[in-house]
């Protein structure tokens, strides 16, 4: 895989990350927490497809490897819930004065 085909997945996948987390209504972190986001949610989104024999749907070839941008979205945004679950809400403490 080439420099600029890696630069273009890792785009492909913060751009599903961000989407996911959207989705989901979980923004922390910045551009490296979508891209995190958007690879494992394509791992995830994969294998619920290939459990429930679903079809891949919308799949990006950058370099010749593949990359299912529905499946990434949809596995993203389980996953941005779950960590949602996991990590709890963010406060924003004031003070008084």
């Amino acid at each position: 895989m080439s420099l600029v085909g890696f630069i273009l997945l890792l785009f492909i996948a913060a751009v599903a990350g961000a989407i996911a987390q959207a989705i989901a209504g979980f923004s922390r972190g910045g551009c490296l927490a979508s891209i995190g986001i958007g690879f494992i949610g394509a791992f995830i989104g994969l294998w619920l497809a290939q459990t429930f024999s679903l079809p891949t749907l919308f799949v990006i070839n950058v370099d010749g490897e593949p990359f299912p941008l529905i499946w990434a979205i949809i596995g993203g945004a389980l996953f941005a819930a779950l960590l949602s679950l996991i990590v709890g809400p963010r406060y924003r403490y004031r003070s008084r004065g």
